[in-house]
């Protein structure tokens, strides 16, 4: 008998550790980004399920009584023909291990009816239980909640903290009998986190916290600054609060705040930040701008330029490492985009691992090399990967 509840006690024992000791790069599909044009065009198709232990598909939205849609059904359910929630959860039969879930919220989203929603007990049943509905009915194995940004946005500054962890409650309530995932997608910026997240409490509610380290930075400022500094530039500190915009401090600013380090994401974005330059003989950070960079093909989108853009019509543009701040930028004419590459996604992985984090958040798919027109397929996932195998 003894022998038989110590063979017990090590199972479990083990079991926690192949659990606590996995190492995770969480992966966002943007379903709109079927709609781009030529070789920016996107689908689950050319997805390589290898590559990530979790893949989210991007988004769900919800409506002020607590009901959920799907905001592009064209292309992700069997509205348009296209089926990509069915082929989505096929990828399994690739990879056995992988994770698929749904996220809900994004940028667009704003916060308003997240307030409104998170701010009535019965709307949060109700939300709950349509989330719980819609992943059974899918096939998903998780729900991802990615509301930018609580107390922000349209959103209520006073109640929104304790409200988003009620909500998160509802959620856990239904999802986590069932073994079903619950994630959050969250702010990286100090004074966003402090506004609106409750970091212990929302750290024994849910499996994941995928820190957006990102964004830090672009044409909303009428600035050159670079879309995700791991470290500060000496520069920063004559800026005021620009010295705690950047990876190192948000991901430090959750742990002390109570998030378990293995259960934090770092998360690393596949496009850059792009500027047009007031004087394009000035370059350097905090040369001023007079809005965003030129437009890319695929993107299509001012201030913005996918790393598959990038490493396609830019490479014989000046190229720049910055020492401090560890990430590239290149600059042409009187254009400027910062960006991640492999040397800088080498950082940031070295960084998780010393930081004993839980793994890594990748937004998005589509923006990397996927067609590898550049020269190997995915280059920035597979960098994150060579690196990740060393945790």
């Amino acid at each position: 008998m003894k022998v038989l509840v110590l063979l017990s006690v090590l199972s479990a024992f083990l079991v926690c550790q192949t659990s606590g000791a996995e190492k995770r790069i969480v992966c966002y599909f943007a379903s709109w980004t079927i709609y781009r044009a030529g070789k920016g065009a996107f689908d689950v198709s050319n997805i390589d399920p290898s590559l990530c232990t979790h893949i989210n598909f991007a988004f769900l939205g919800l409506n002020e009584d607590g009901s959920i849609h799907i905001l592009d059904s064209w292309e992700s359910s069997d509205a348009g023909g296209h089926e990509g929630f069915k082929h989505l959860v096929e990828l399994k039969k690739t990879n056995p291990d992988l994770k698929v879930c749904v996220s809900m919220g994004g940028w667009n989203e704003g916060s308003k009816q997240y307030s409104a929603v998170a701010s009535d007990p019965a709307k949060r049943v109700k939300l709950a239980d349509e989330v719980l509905a819609f992943i059974e009915n899918w096939g998903f194995d998780g729900f991802d909640l990615d509301w930018e940004y609580p107390g922000l946005r349209g959103g209520n500054e006073t109640i929104d903290k304790e409200n988003y962890v009620e909500l998160l409650k509802a959620l856990s309530d239904v999802l986590e009998p069932k073994g079903y995932l619950l994630s959050v997608a969250t702010a990286g910026a100090v004074e966003k986190i402090d506004v609106g997240f409750d970091v212990s409490v929302i750290n024994e509610l849910v499996d994941m916290i995928n820190v957006m380290v990102f964004d830090f930075h672009g044409a909303f400022e009428n600035f050159v600054g670079h879309v995700s500094p791991l470290f500060p530039a000496q520069v920063d500190y004559e800026y005021e609060a620009n010295s705690t915009y950047n990876v190192d401090t948000g991901i430090q600013h959750w742990i002390l705040s109570g998030a378990d380090p293995a259960k934090i994401n770092l998360g690393i974005v596949t496009y850059g930040r792009t500027y047009t330059l007031a004087d394009k003989t000035n370059t350097s950070l905090y040369a001023n701008v007079t809005g965003g960079g030129n437009t890319g093909p695929y993107s299509a989108q001012s201030g913005y330029l996918g790393y598959n853009e990038i490493c396609e019509f830019y490479l014989n543009s000046t190229y720049v490492w910055d020492d401090q701040q560890k990430v590239p930028h290149r600059y042409w004419d009187d254009q400027w985009v910062g960006f991640e590459d492999e040397r800088s996604i080498t950082e940031k992985v070295n960084y998780a691992r010393d930081n004993e984090l839980g793994g890594m958040m990748v937004w998005s798919l589509d923006y990397d090399d996927f067609r590898g027109t550049c020269g190997e397929k995915y280059i920035l996932l597979k960098a994150i990967n060579k690196i990740h195998d060393q945790f």
